[in-house]
């Protein structure tokens, strides 16, 4: 193990540098508050390819960067306090209301800080507009770093959110604003969104995410789903890949759990990039690089970097 750790910069080095694609998931988790200002910022000091983000949108339309389509109680206080009970949807509050949050430290009693015991405290960190997250790297000149924005929307609780049609047109427009179709990928568990995505804005790059686990799934290997668009793989030939590609898919993010070296390799011969997520244990990034993914979603980029030779 010790000697295929050695040869991974020399395996790299074979490629051009932009071929594989290291992302700071939520900004870089593991490190810093996830999904704002401030994690994104060291993320890009670091020197990653991409920066994943996931968005939603608040009462009166504007796209805000966060995780969950609701307030997250793990994260949140307001007037210094930790926020308590169900928590409102962003969709059922105005920017102004969404700016009172400080989301700058995860609450210290809860196993999501056990899971992220390294994160840095930062108080006073508000929950970003996607508009200050495009501000920010443009005052920085940064003309390489892409961006791989998530549209958080599910289709078994529509009323969370907005529809896929106003979701991905309101991406789509800021996106075309800042002049940034050429750097932005756009993904989704909700596939319905991508194909809106396609036939508005071919120019943007859509990514399909994916997962297969006893709790927690978004297709079905033998049936129909609500989040496929349609694109399920029992209609193409039981292959995931497959239906990715038919569904106008560029890149494939699956869980990392659920790839084999051998649907990497099918999804790639159809043209399809694989990026999985969320990589965190260098022994996993070892082993994906090795099968031959084009990139890796991170919540601990100092860690892809080292096992990168970076």
């Amino acid at each position: 193990m010790r000697l295929f750790a050695l040869l991974i910069p020399l395996i790299l080095a074979a490629f051009p540098a932009a071929a594989f694609d290291l992302q700071a998931h939520r900004g870089g988790r593991a490190l810093w508050p996830e999904n704002t200002l401030p994690a994104f910022e060291r993320a890009l000091d670091l020197g990653v390819d991409t920066l994943e983000l996931d968005t939603g949108v608040t009462k009166d339309g504007v796209l805000i960067i966060a995780h969950d389509r609701h307030i997250d109680a793990n994260l949140t206080r307001r007037d210094g306090k930790w926020v308590e009970g169900p928590q409102p949807t962003w969709r059922s509050l105005t920017l102004a209301e969404v700016r009172t949050l400080d989301v700058g430290r995860i609450r210290p009693d809860t196993p999501y800080a056990q899971r992220f015991a390294r994160q840095m405290a930062m108080d006073g960190t508000s929950v970003p507009t996607l508009a200050a997250l495009f501000d920010l790297v443009k005052k920085r000149g940064d003309s390489k770093v892409r961006f791989n924005i998530e549209t958080k929307i599910d289709p078994t609780n529509p009323s969370d959110s907005v529809d896929p049609e106003t979701f991905a047109n309101l991406l789509v427009k800021q996106v075309r604003d800042a002049g940034l179709a050429d750097r932005v990928t756009i993904q989704s568990f909700d596939w319905r969104t991508l194909q809106v995505v396609r036939r508005i804005a071919p120019e943007i790059a859509t990514a399909y995410l994916t997962i297969i686990d006893p709790e927690e799934s978004n297709l079905s290997m033998t049936g129909e789903s609500l989040w496929t668009a349609g694109f399920d793989p029992v209609r193409h030939g039981g292959s995931l890949p497959a239906a990715i590609k038919a569904a106008g898919g560029t890149v494939w993010s699956p869980y990392h759990l659920n790839l084999t070296p051998e649907v990497v390799k099918e999804a790639q011969a159809l043209g399809l990039k694989v990026i999985p997520w969320t990589v965190n244990d260098a022994a996993d990034m070892k082993r994906l690089i090795g099968w031959g993914v084009d990139g890796l979603i991170t919540d601990d980029p100092v860690t892809g970097r080292q096992v990168l030779g970076r």
